[in-house]
């Protein structure tokens, strides 16, 4: 499983995206799992599914770079964290890719796309009709999947219950550029700092987003 996108944020920051090529037993073969992480993985369907289980998985181990036992554990909001270190992370999978962003000292998102056509029938599901009224025609789909991927990641990041994608998270006007870009954008909860920058950018025919809370 090669890393094929690897980025330096800060000190404490980073994230990666790496494609998925070994079959399920060998990436199963590099994780160490306790009961409870295995009936989970057992009850997974065969194929795509398992695969982003277990690479995601993978490469977060290969991130935090040990060979130790990643305890987990799931919060009331039922947001995995990291129990046995002080890692905050995010994972995200699309088709054959996996990403995964850790940071030391921030809560961060990271959100993956295949970019497809299919987008246009959720558009009424994540902008509201501001937002859309921003879109580049264009550049539309590709415009619509930053919004998604980026309010995916901010949506991560916080990690809360009863953060509605509409009325919750909300995007400014941006341009879009095929060579990436940022969006600035508030979460509009009381425990939230604003704004938050989100930056995105195409990766093949993928739309990746991140943000790192300040």
């Amino acid at each position: 499983m090669p890393i094929v996108l690897h980025k330096i944020i800060d000190a404490a920051t980073e994230f990666a995206v790496w494609k998925i090529e070994e079959p399920a037993h060998l990436l199963y073969s590099k994780l160490q799992l306790d009961e409870g992480e295995k009936s989970v993985y057992q009850s997974l369907s065969k194929g795509k599914r398992e695969l982003h289980w277990l690479g995601s998985r993978v490469l977060l181990r290969t991130l935090i770079n040990t060979q130790d036992y990643i305890k987990t554990g799931i919060d009331e909001h039922n947001k995995p964290f990291l129990v046995n270190f002080p890692h905050y992370f995010s994972l995200s999978h699309s088709f054959d890719y996996a990403a995964v962003m850790i940071s030391q000292t921030n809560r961060v998102g990271i959100d993956i796309e295949e970019i497809k056509e299919k987008i246009e029938r959720v558009v009424n599901k994540f902008l509201s009709e501001k937002e859309q009224a921003f879109i580049d025609p264009s550049h539309r789909i590709h415009h619509l999947y930053a919004c998604w991927a980026a309010k995916e990641a901010l949506y991560k990041m916080y990690g809360k219950k009863g953060l509605n994608f509409i009325e919750g998270i909300i995007l400014d006007s941006f341009p879009y550029s095929m060579d990436g870009g940022v969006i600035s954008a508030r979460i509009l909860m009381p425990d939230t700092p604003e704004p938050l920058t989100v930056n995105y950018f195409e990766f093949e025919d993928y739309m990746v987003a991140y943000v790192k809370e300040d």
